[in-house]
């Protein structure tokens, strides 16, 4: 799918024991409705990094995964010529193409891929493919040159000043992605949507964020995200803004907004961190946290049996809230009410996975 810019508008093994196999989710189909709701498993901000490129003469490679939309201003002029917001290589005057290697900050199984050519209009390639590959540990740039990739998006055609959404249905669980671009140009962003599959095996026995997007949650349901999106609440370290975190509009109905997270694995929530940061004038006057444990995967229903984490308590705006919270009842899910609207900045849940209930697969 194209979509014209319209730039006004516009997240080792102990020593002698072989690493545990890592969870593949599977609760998202490749036919989900909208992949690109999935979490850029490739922005910046979430641990992503350009780590090669083929060549970066005109515009530098780690624009590729910088957050936000791309900015362009006419007639700034630097040594390298136009200035553009993204990545753009030299006119190739010999055979081959260019290419840029991209480490995935939250490794996972990508459903769609974004290429967007924003601003790029007589210089944007006019071909695309994509590859993606699972290195272990730390491989060097060198390394991933030689690693063994699959294609998960064919060679494709490319407008320029556009955004390309490619859905993928490869169904593995990669750690980098190579940008293949035929046979030069620039590219504004490059976004590799999908869900998280994170080694956890260094956490066996050990308490853990259960709600992270970086260890494998995910924000399943919500009932509001006019300002922004509620993947926000759970994403990696602390918001440096209103728009890094959650935002509602104001209620005028009487209700309260909410959102639901599924856990990374089921777990028992002993510690809740409730942030408001930057939230001055818009933070909820009260949160409230419950819980429900569905086996196989399925998403909770209002019958699901939920019980009670956090009772309805009263919030601070601009503050980090942390509360210990009794029980030992395992849960798969967990459902965040914020009284009446308002934002959150970020959303914590430290506990213990629960032994044998699908923790480690």
């Amino acid at each position: 799918m194209t979509t014209p810019h319209h730039p006004a508008s516009a997240p080792a093994a102990a020593a002698g024991r072989p690493p545990a196999p890592v969870r593949v989710p599977a609760t998202v189909p490749a036919t989900a409705p909208d992949p690109r709701r999935l979490p850029d498993l490739a922005l910046r901000s979430y641990g992503g990094s350009v780590v090669a490129a083929s060549d970066e003469s005109f515009a530098e490679r780690q624009a590729l995964v910088r957050p936000g939309r791309p900015a362009f201003q006419a007639g700034t002029f630097g040594p390298r010529g136009q200035v553009y917001d993204g990545w753009e290589t030299r006119r190739r005057r010999e055979p081959g193409h260019d290419w840029a290697v991209v480490r995935l900050g939250m490794p996972g199984v990508v459903r769609a891929v974004v290429v967007d050519t924003a601003w790029f209009t007589g210089n944007y390639p006019p071909f695309v493919s994509v590859e993606a590959c699972e290195a272990a540990g730390y491989p060097s740039a060198d390394e991933l040159r030689e690693a063994s990739y699959t294609e998960i998006v064919p060679r494709s055609p490319l407008t320029g000043d556009s955004e390309h959404t490619f859905p993928v249905t490869a169904g593995s669980r990669f750690t980098h992605v190579r940008l293949n671009i035929f046979p030069d140009g620039g590219v504004a962003r490059l976004r590799v949507h999908g869900e998280v599959a994170a080694d956890l095996a260094m956490h066996d026995a050990m308490p853990l964020d259960l709600a992270a997007l970086e260890n494998g949650a995910l924000v399943t349901a919500c009932s509001d995200a006019f300002y922004s999106s509620p993947l926000n609440v759970i994403a990696p370290g602390s918001p440096r803004h209103q728009a890094e975190g959650w935002e509602t509009a104001r209620r005028r109905d009487g209700g309260n907004d909410w959102l639901v997270v599924r856990l990374a694995v089921p777990g028992v929530v002993r510690v809740a961190e409730l942030d408001t940061a930057n939230l001055v004038y818009n933070a909820p006057g009260a949160a409230s946290l419950t819980a429900a444990h569905v086996p196989g995967g399925a998403e909770p229903g209002p019958d699901a049996g939920w019980f009670e984490l956090l009772p309805r308590t009263r919030l601070q705006p601009d503050t980090r809230h942390r509360f210990r919270l009794a029980g030992e009842r395992p849960a798969t899910h967990v459902r965040l009410d914020i009284h009446p609207d308002g934002g959150l900045g970020r959303l914590r849940l430290y506990g213990i996975p629960a032994p044998g209930d699908g923790a480690r697969v």
